[in-house]
């Protein structure tokens, strides 16, 4: 097979995977790296850290150790995210393509956290900062 002929068929495969068996995946999969973006953008606001993207950018110092941290959040959403694209691959495509479990697990998992957690940091940072703003008020 050419590389053309595989590209091709990467991504037929890839664009066939919404629309058939399983296809329920695509929204689960997402949805669970937003519940852990959200967590940890919530946890991050509250020990007042940076948006986590920015900061993987900015904050050159501590890169090593954002990348180690976020790795083991959003590592197990990838791992499961991989493993339910081999399964479907194994009993649909009757095969196993690792690369494109891989694709689609970074698709699903690691991209929709990495999107979330920075916005979802800023948020809370504000309604906690509303919040004890308030408090001292009434105090």
């Amino acid at each position: 097979m050419t590389l053309d002929e595989l590209l091709t068929r990467f991504w037929a495969e890839i664009g066939a995977r919404p629309n058939g068996p399983m296809a329920f995946r695509f929204f689960l999969q997402p949805a669970v790296a937003m519940f852990f973006a959200c967590r940890d953008g919530i946890r991050d606001a509250r020990r007042r850290v940076r948006a986590y993207l920015w900061a993987l950018f900015v904050w050159s110092g501590h890169r090593r150790e954002l990348l180690r941290e976020g790795w083991r959040s959003v590592g197990r959403v990838f791992i499961m995210a991989v493993v339910v694209d081999l399964i479907y691959q194994a009993f649909v495509l009757r095969g196993i393509r690792p690369l494109q479990a891989a694709f689609v697990g970074a698709l699903l998992g690691v991209l929709p956290y990495i999107a979330l957690r920075g916005p979802i940091n800023r948020v809370a940072t504000i309604i906690l900062h509303r919040k004890n703003s308030t408090k001292r008020r009434v105090a």
